[in-house]
């Protein structure tokens, strides 16, 4: 067994630099984040080669005093954190003092920095084998620049691991985008081999600032995105989330910063996956630009070199903030609250047919009378399976009742613009699967049974929620087997578990017993559904599957309950259901996240046709 012996400070900076530096990206995500720490409000960063050649990065900050210069380049050296507490409430992007003694142990690093007031700049420069670093004046304006040249040139084998040149820039203009993001206040200016890429001005006000974000995140974001700002018990989340009908294939348009920091959490993923669950497409990622502020004593940052975790004193309270916010946010937008669904323009939804379309008029199709109101229902349709005791069914006979009010019968009655609903009058079906409409704006288009299921499958979950989960008793209780953790879980949570129609039983250190069902998910797999239950409150804090499994029953008998393809509406019917559409949480999207209605306004039109070309 070889000698214990004590590393080379070389040595150990290029084993530190491991954590911290892995491609050019690293690099500039830590000088960037030592200029906004300094105060910077302007940033010029400059790349060669995708940032292996050359890596530049000035700043108009509050510079370095000339003594500091040197150990600025020593590990474990900062000025951000001074003793132990300092620690428990971190308001800096970086406080390890690691980052400029890793890099400079793989690169020859220049520094170059000017206090306010001062005579003259200061320069310390280093090279990765020669740890010794040269201090010398310098001609340099308050603020500092640090040059990284030939990254992993005393390190050949890291070297080979770097990709192409387009890649690494890639990353590295992905670590710009997301800094210029946390910081609207500050200028941000990229240039790539000599030519510019990304010119970000200091946004001073809202409007700025969400024209930072269409440059960064895409004009289409930001014009299908709701922007939202809650504060409740310490906490305040703002920013701006996706529509469900603007997701992704991918999560690459997900930016979520707590107190300025970027961060990927699983608590944070799984609020944001719950929020989203009853209204996005199947497979799909929602879009986000969120940023939460709350005490820096209640979060500890400190849990990850490169500080892409934190962790939450209270998750379970952080969960249901952000599941809330959210859930709600994403509930309460109606058709005349945002703008319509993102769309795809098709040339041939304007192009017209020989002999045109009459209003319901399609050969072989019969009317539908309209059970409607405030909770409208087709009266010809039944579930296809009934739940025992009529539990569901009962709930569906309350739903059928007239509407109050007549609808009017004219496509469009004489009225100001803004007394016109935001759907606006039916003209006419098209092909017996889409509604027509004008509204204020120009030509809307519905799905109609799409638009139904969703308005029937939100009146379902109020009349369900309205009376609960009914409990139903197995004959055979079924045991299982479970780790004392999630015993005790499950018994810290009886109450809950009772509610939500579970009787759960504790019969030894590690078994539990199902004495009772919600009698609505008696298909279910009870022992499996619990444990998934069990992972997510030890986890997370809180779960949802109970909720999801019945949801997805409703939504199914919804589905099945909406009207169909092909069956001729009257003009009556189709307007009752733009109302009922108007009045709906989450009606812009179906039980299954597909859009229901499109928007294409007068201005898009004439672009169509060539109008005043």
């Amino acid at each position: 067994m070889p000698k214990i012996h004590l590393l080379s400070p070389r040595l150990a900076n290029q084993i530190a630099a491991g954590e911290v530096v892995e491609r050019p990206a690293s690099v500039i995500k830590e000088l960037l984040e030592n200029s906004l720490d300094a105060g910077a409000t302007r940033i010029d960063i400059d790349v060669e080669e995708g940032g292996v050649k050359l890596l530049r990065v000035r700043d108009d900050g509050c510079g370095i005093d000339p003594d500091d210069l040197p150990l600025a380049l020593s590990r474990h050296a900062t000025s951000k954190i001074v003793e132990l507490d300092d620690l428990e409430r971190v308001a800096t992007l970086g406080f390890r003092g690691e980052a400029l003694a890793s890099v400079s142990s793989v690169s020859r690093l220049t520094l170059t920095s000017a206090i306010e007031g001062a005579e003259q700049a200061w320069q310390v420069e280093t090279e990765g084998r020669d740890m010794q670093p040269r201090v010398q004046p310098a001609a340099h304006p308050r603020g500092t620049t640090v040059e990284v040249r030939d990254l992993f040139f005393n390190t050949p084998a890291r070297r080979k691991f770097l990709r192409t040149e387009k890649t690494e820039f890639s990353h590295l203009e992905e670590v710009v985008k997301r800094l210029a993001l946390s910081r609207f206040d500050v200028a941000f200016n990229l240039r790539h081999n000599g030519k510019p890429v990304l010119a970000l001005r200091a946004a001073q006000s809202e409007a700025e600032a969400r024209r930072r974000v269409a440059s960064v995140c895409g004009p289409a974001f930001v014009e299908q995105s709701l922007q939202i700002d809650s504060e409740r018990g310490g906490l305040r989340l703002w920013g701006w989330v996706g529509l469900p009908t603007f997701s992704r294939s991918q999560a690459d348009l997900q930016y979520f910063y707590v107190n300025g920091r970027l961060i990927r959490d699983k608590l944070v993923a799984h609020a944001v996956r719950q929020a989203y669950r009853d209204v996005l497409y199947n497979g799909r990622h929602p879009t986000f630009v969120l940023f939460m502020e709350l005490d820096p004593a209640v979060v500890d940052v400190n849990v990850h070199p490169t500080k892409h975790e934190v962790r939450f004193r209270d998750s379970r309270m952080v969960h249901d903030f952000l599941f809330s916010t959210l859930h709600r946010a994403l509930a309460e937008q109606r058709p005349g609250d945002s703008p319509a669904p993102a769309q795809t323009t098709v040339p041939e939804l304007i192009t017209a047919r020989p002999g045109g379309l009459a209003a319901g008029e399609f050969a072989g199709q019969q009317p539908i009378a309209l059970d409607s109101g405030a909770g409208s229902q087709w009266s010809n349709w039944t579930p296809p399976e009934r739940p025992a005791a009529g539990e569901v069914s009962q709930q569906l006979q309350g739903l059928r009742q007239l509407y109050a009010e007549p609808v009017p019968s004219q496509p469009l009655p004489v009225s100001e613009p803004g007394e016109i609903p935001p759907l606006g009058y039916a003209l006419a079906q098209l092909h017996g699967v889409y509604i027509l409409a004008e509204n204020a704006e120009g030509l809307v288009l519905v799905d109609m049974h799409a638009a139904h299921e969703r308005v029937t499958y939100e009146r379902l979950k109020q009349a369900m929620d309205s009376e609960g989960l009914r409990s139903q008793p197995l004959l055979v209780p079924e045991s299982m087997a479970l780790s004392q953790r999630e015993a005790d879980c499950a018994d810290e949570h009886a109450d809950w578990f009772a509610r939500l129609g579970f009787e759960l039983q504790r019969m030894g250190p590690e078994s539990l017993a199902i004495r009772e069902i919600p009698s609505l998910l008696r298909q279910a797999d009870a022992a499996q559904l619990v444990r998934d239950v069990l992972a997510d409150l030890l986890e997370y804090g809180s779960s949802d599957r109970i909720q999801a499994h019945r949801n997805e029953l409703l939504a199914t008998m919804a589905c099945h309950g909406a009207v169909r393809a092909n069956r001729r509406l009257t003009l009556t019917e189709m307007n009752a259901l733009l109302r009922d559409m108007e009045a709906t949480e989450r009606s812009g999207q179906c039980n299954h996240g597909r859009p229901t209605w499109t928007r294409l306004s007068l201005a898009e039109l004439d672009r169509l046709f060539l109008r005043g070309r």
